[in-house]
């Protein structure tokens, strides 16, 4: 298993903005870099891939995800992350950066929590065209010789590609974000998990940071993720545990600890429970 920190600077294609833009592999990727992109690895930045024509197969979280033509796929830091290791590949454009780029931008983009669990992107057929058209721009600007573009309008196009992606992602839901205020209290429960993961939150203070009652808050998340928050937040954590295992080498107990449990047996139970294997069997068949 690869941690790629870091690995986003090598690959930049402006000297300000820690971002890559790609049409078609144009632009070759260093070879140990390469070597290290086609085996698993631990996200370090934010990673699209729009695929206009075919189909192709990629692995996220240990999980197979296909998409075809006029389908994105996207991985999120922290994720575990295969691309096919397939010779031919279809038209596609492809699109990293991480948290220090994504800040700049003037907008904010909800999808990127992930908050419908789907980490693939389905475009109409304008949708696809505009999409296409702005990667096309951006990937120009960002490769033809001679003076760097300015930042300002590398991140105006960047903006509108994330806008085009927040809207298709919601749309494929029927989910309408502004005028959902559950799924904004969905949204915002997954973020305050998120910003202190190994806190091990209880759901009644959650609620409460939330202006929510714990009832009011189990409505929502049964509604969304289809568990109660207690179930939400023990996948979640059990999920971090694998994504940890599968590029760390922790012990039972520092892995406990790492993700906030006091009692490594009990983290221990729970984790077969969830996975169906205890930590050392799944250490042996997932480790290479």
């Amino acid at each position: 298993m690869q941690e790629l920190a870091g690995i986003i600077n090598r690959m930049k294609h402006h000297p300000r903005l820690e971002l890559t833009v790609n049409e078609n592999c144009q632009v070759a990727v260093p070879p140990d870099i390469l070597e290290k992109l086609l085996q698993p690895h631990k996200l370090s930045f934010y990673y699209f891939v729009f695929l206009e024509e075919g189909s192709e197969t990629y692995k996220i979280d240990l999980q197979d995800i296909t998409i075809a033509g006029s389908q994105l796929i996207f991985g999120l830091p922290n994720q575990i992350f295969c691309n096919p290791t397939q010779v031919h590949h279809y038209p596609n454009y492809k699109v990293g950066f991480d948290e220090s780029t994504l800040a700049l931008l003037p907008n904010s983009f909800p999808f990127l929590l992930n908050p419908l669990n789907t980490n693939t992107i389905t475009f109409d057929p304008e949708a696809k065209e505009r999409v296409k058209s702005v990667f096309s721009n951006l990937f120009q600007l960002l490769h033809t010789k001679g003076k760097p573009p300015k930042t300002e309008i590398v991140l105006a196009h960047l903006n509108t590609l994330l806008t085009e992606f927040n809207s298709a992602y919601f749309e494929q839901s029927n989910q309408v974000i502004v005028a959902n205020p559950k799924l904004n209290k969905y949204i915002a429960f997954k973020l305050a998990v998120e910003t202190h993961l190994t806190e091990q939150h209880d759901v009644h203070s959650i609620a409460e940071k939330l202006n929510m009652t714990t009832s009011s808050l189990y409505g929502v998340v049964k509604e969304f993720a289809g568990v109660s928050p207690k179930e939400w937040m023990t996948n979640r954590l059990m999920l971090e545990a694998q994504r940890k295992l599968q590029y760390s080498n922790f012990s039972v107990k520092e892995l406990a600890y790492e993700l906030g449990f006091n009692d490594p047996d009990y983290f221990s139970r729970l984790f077969k429970k969830y996975t169906g294997k205890s930590i050392s069997t799944y250490l042996a068949e997932h480790h290479d």
